[in-house]
């Protein structure tokens, strides 16, 4: 049954009727006897005078009274039989109409339908596929996913975002391209199914603004400092000011169309705010939320939003005030505030609520989940009841909702993954559905629009670069943020379809707008990629190594901790690193949680309690034990304690900027693999990646500490504590060895240098990288000399089988093991990378931590410092330690 705007040649009786579905057609297949009822929605002054009543059989002499005479329904009910007679009726009296969507001259629509009829019985049966809800629906959904799939992989590697292939998608299928075939239009997206497919994507809209809602912190606008509230006020106030004043300009010195005279404002308001959604969504696609200038955008948008928003609320309640009775402004005025009440000092609560009666890392009950779905849609009932967006009402309940664990992360865990991959898709693809380029006939007007969309765009560049500019951030940094504030996405799509929707903007401006916002994202995109690396600032100005630190000077290390399971291995290596009131540690702790349920990235400093809370979360117990360890070392120790919440993927960039500032010399970060008893290994490729990058990235040298054995024995097990230094040449074993040299002055420490050689080179490197070699080891066996406790060791080698051999000959004999990741390419170690499953941990790195290899309870590999302003050769350095000889 197709689905068809019909356009009557009069209205029924001269009344003023705006729209006529035909509703239902029921019949009982034997006899004849059909019935078709007219739903009719009339405007308020005829509502009273009008009564719709079913139109039986025996009424069909009256039909061509509603439809053209060419149409005689009776004639064609008579030759029909069965119960494919109202859908072949239907489908008749579509093929004699124009199949235009468009309302005719009386503002009249007629849909026409059979209630209880939307699953097709298939082709064998007779039935067109096209003619039901269902099929229909499933048909669009399909032909969106693959179009805007196959754009998005054409267009990634030029830097676009997901939003402009989805738009681009929509305008493939619209009345742009394919939706001009009156076929194709009238096939696959007919007047019938797209009140079923808006539905459905407005539906996911209001769903994806309650997410965005529940990952908001509202808390960010209260602590937000004065650079953020300047960017932010500036971002908002100056576009809309210079947008203002040039759409006042335009219109009294050019004869404007009305349509665009009237959209002038609305425009101006949309182009001058930055909503928090879009940023934030845009930031995690560039995998910048949790950089600098991620985390200083994702603040001063909700400053601007608050800025939009207080002025949007100031000219509706003028509105209301000016052309609204007394009655019905007060009665809407009231019963919003009552909804907004309700949600603050009811849901709000009851939220709270439910999370102090979920244990920490339990689940969350379904009863609390489901109440609040079934809060979420009352709520978007009632505020369309009074008046009030369902869309608005949905973000405000998102909003009283705690972000993150338990309760925020398990909805947006729950909801997310739908919401994004399929209704939001839908959603996005119908503005470009409802756009249509050849609607734009005036180059007058697209000069108009695209004026304002200018001013406003260089005025939130100018507004949102100055304040950093005048704190002295970089150039780069600071125009990156200010196009990053210009970025457009879905609240903008939002408004220009209601825009469309309620008549505030016709076809021609909105195809406009619609192709402005594409080029602007898509413009944004890949600039800010070119301009802003977040990893660029991670480079330090001098070498930050235990081997270049200065006698006696104080070791500074960032401990990285997912779990606390972590605990007691960095625990282990801290005390083996010999902290001392004349050589101090100032330890920095920061578990890294993934980011769940929020939609910005944290990294706080977390100042202990003055009173322990009862129920402790996970990180208060992590950080209460290090507090204990700092108190056992007090003078010798300090720690400081951070929580960064991030996505895996940028989750580097917390730990990588937190090393620059506290100017770390050593980041320790846990294994991506964890042994189990009974020989169970647990694997996170999540945890390789962010390792991968770290040691890309960190400004200073970096060890991968691993738990290898399942026989687990920390310090506290023994007097003494077994450590072993491999030794093969370069860089990293240098580093390797110069933190066992700090290890070997703890009283309880046996060190013990494990040094490989062979008549050919073991590795490759330069004449200077062999003569620090050979100064290191010198320097080395002078000290192992002096002391008891320090015993050097020589292995001749001369294949691969060789070194392995060795290294299991260490087998179970040492607590701690350390060797440099990399080494130099020999054609020794190009037979052991053979035996290497991969290069994540360096050769020798990587042969230790396999299943057959148990050298140690804790294995440490260290890469030294790799990168270094000014430098190419991390050779090089200014400032080398002296070797004592």
């Amino acid at each position: 049954m197709r689905g068809t705007v019909f356009r009557p040649r009069e209205c029924i009786g001269g009344r003023d009727i705006t729209l006529l579905i035909i509703s239902c057609l029921q019949y009982d297949s034997p006899s004849l006897s059909l019935s078709l009822s007219l739903s009719l929605s009339l405007s308020p002054s005829v509502q009273r005078n009008v009564s719709p009543s079913p139109i039986t059989s025996a009424d069909f002499s009256n039909i061509p009274n509603i439809f053209p005479p060419t149409i005689v329904a009776r004639n064609m009910i008579r030759r029909e039989f069965g119960r494919r007679l109202a859908v072949q009726f239907l489908g008749k009296l579509a093929d004699q109409q124009d199949g235009d969507d468009d309302q005719d001259d009386d503002g009249v629509s007629y849909t026409c339908q059979i209630v209880g009829q939307i699953n097709s019985r298939g082709i064998w049966f007779g039935d067109d596929p096209f003619a039901f809800s269902v099929p229909l629906l499933m048909m669009q959904l399909s032909l969106i996913s693959i179009f805007t799939r196959s754009l998005y992989c054409l267009l990634k590697p030029f830097g676009q975002p997901s939003i402009v292939s989805h738009i681009l998608g929509g305008v493939i299928l619209g009345p742009s391209i394919l939706g001009r075939s009156s076929m194709f239009a009238s096939s696959v997206f007919p007047a019938k199914g797209k009140g079923v497919f808006d539905t459905f994507a407005l539906f996911g809209f209001m769903l994806f603004i309650f997410l965005i809602g529940v990952k908001t912190d509202p808390s960010i606008v209260l602590k937000s400092g004065k650079r953020t509230l300047a960017i932010g006020f500036l971002g908002f106030f100056l576009p809309y000011a210079l947008s203002g004043f040039t759409a006042f300009m335009l219109n009294h010195f050019l004869s404007l169309d009305y349509d665009v005279a009237k959209v002038l404002p609305s425009l101006v308001s949309m182009h001058s705010m930055a909503a928090f959604p879009v940023i934030a969504c845009f930031l995690a696609e560039l995998k910048i939320l949790n950089s600098e200038i991620g985390r200083l955008a994702s603040a001063s948008s909700l400053i601007c939003d608050v800025c939009h928003w207080s002025i949007m609320t100031v000219k509706y309640v003028v509105h209301l005030a000016t052309t609204k009775s007394l009655r019905t402004s007060f009665g809407s005025f009231f019963s919003m505030v009552l909804l907004v009440s309700f949600i603050v000092f009811g849901i709000r609560p009851a939220a709270l609520w439910a999370i102090q009666r979920t244990p920490e890392g339990k689940p969350v009950k379904e009863r609390y989940i489901s109440a609040v779905v079934v809060a979420l849609l009352s709520c978007g009932f009632i505020a369309e009841t009074i008046g009030l967006s369902a869309f608005l009402a949905s973000f405000l309940l998102g909003l009283v909702i705690p972000d993150g664990p338990p309760l925020g992360a398990t909805l947006v865990e729950r909801l997310d993954c739908f919401v994004s991959m399929l209704l939001m898709p839908a959603f996005f693809t119908t503005s470009g559905l409802k756009m249509d380029v050849f609607a734009i006939k005036s180059l007058k007007n697209v000069g108009v629009i695209q004026s304002i969309v200018l001013v406003a765009f260089v005025g939130k560049l100018v507004g949102t670069a100055l304040p950093p500019l005048f704190l002295r951030m970089p150039i780069r940094d600071a125009l990156s943020l200010g196009l990053i504030m210009n970025s457009k996405g879905i609240v903008e799509l939002a408004m220009l379809n209601n825009w469309r929707m309620t008549n505030v903007m016709n076809e021609e401006c909105f195809a406009i707008t619609i192709i402005s916002v594409v080029v602007v994202t898509g413009v944004i995109s890949p600039i800010v990629k070119l301009l802003y690396d977040p990893s660029r600032r991670f480079v330090a100005y001098k070498r930050r190594t235990i081997l270049h630190n200065r006698h006696n000077e104080g070791l500074r290390i960032l401990a990285c901790i997912h779990n606390e399971e972590n605990m007691q291995a960095t625990l282990s290596i801290l005390y083996t690193s010999n902290p001392t009131k004349e050589s101090p540690i100032s330890l920095c702790v920061l578990h890294l949680v993934k980011l769940v349920g929020r939609a910005s990235s944290l990294l706080i400093a977390h100042p202990p309690r003055e009173k322990s809370s009862d129920s402790p979360t996970e990180s208060e117990r992590i950080f209460g034990v290090f507090r204990n360890f700092e108190k056992k070392n007090q003078g010798s120790l300090m720690v400081h304690c951070y929580k960064g919440v991030s996505p895996y993927s940028t989750m580097h960039n917390d730990v990588c900027s937190l090393a620059l500032e506290k100017r770390i010399t050593l980041v320790i970060i846990p294994f991506h693999k964890q042994w189990k008893p009974w020989g169970r290994v647990e694997t996170s490729h999540a945890f390789r990646q962010l390792n991968k990058n770290v040691l890309e990235k960190a400004p200073c040298s970096v060890g991968i500490l691993i738990e290898h054995s399942s026989r687990k024995k920390y310090y506290a097990e023994s007097s003494y504590y077994r450590v072993a230094v491999l030794f093969f040449g370069g860089a990293d074993d240098r580093e390797a060895l110069a933190y066992a040299g700090r290890m070997s002055q703890h009283p309880s420490v046996l060190l013990t240098l494990i040094r490989f050689s062979s008549s050919m080179d073991i590795v490759g490197g330069t004449a200077r990288s062999k003569m620090l070699d050979g100064d290191i080891l010198k320097d080395f066996r002078s000290n192992a000399q002096r002391y008891e406790r320090v015993s050097y060791q020589e292995e001749e080698v001369m294949d691969a089988s060789d070194v392995i051999q060795v290294l299991r000959c260490m087998e179970n004999g040492y607590d701690l093991v350390l060797v440099g990741r990399r080494h130099g390419e020999s054609t020794l170690m190009q037979e052991v990378r053979k035996c290497s499953e991969n290069a994540d941990m360096g050769m020798i790195g990587d042969i230790l931590v396999t299943a057959n290899f148990r050298c140690g309870s804790l294995i440490l590999v260290v890469q030294q410092q790799t990168k270094v302003w000014g430098l190419r050769d991390p050779e090089e350095s200014t400032r080398l330690r002296r070797i004592k000889l």
